[in-house]
């Protein structure tokens, strides 16, 4: 999922070239048909999986990983992050965008996967956000 902004549209063409598709939307517009979108694209027929991302001043709003991992029985939430040990960082950008520079190392961590229900309610869903949103953090420090 990437924004329906303008820099948006570099990610879901960058998506584009690396055979993944982008469901356009954010947590202020477009939530819901992204949301959708990512959806049907998760049917069995499909055989796909869905990677979405969030910036760091959205992550605690964040509820879609969730939802999504409870539309399809089996599908989880995977919290991951990668850091560049080189970059550049888009200084006038709101949410100080970074660009890893070429040939440097990345790292990632991973955090163990969430399951949902495909009945959970309310209370079960925020259970599971704030647990996303727990590791995000822990593997974020």
């Amino acid at each position: 999922m990437t924004s329906q902004s303008f820099d948006g549209e570099y990610i879901a063409r960058f998506h584009s070239t690396i055979c993944y598709g982008a469901a356009r939307g954010s947590s202020t517009r477009g939530s819901c048909g992204a949301i959708i979108e990512m959806a049907r694209l998760m049917r069995p027929d499909r055989r796909r999986r869905l990677l979405s991302t969030a910036e760091r001043s959205t992550l605690h709003r964040q509820m879609g990983a969730v939802l999504l991992a409870k539309k399809r029985p089996g599908n989880r939430s995977l919290p991951f992050t990668v850091v560049a040990d080189r970059y550049w960082t888009a200084k006038k950008s709101w949410d100080q965008f970074q660009v890893p520079l070429p040939f440097t190392r990345a790292r990632s961590r991973i955090a163990p996967p969430i399951y949902v229900s495909s009945d959970a309610n309310e209370g079960i869903l925020e259970a599971k956000r704030n647990e996303l949103q727990q590791q995000l953090d822990e593997i974020e420090d």
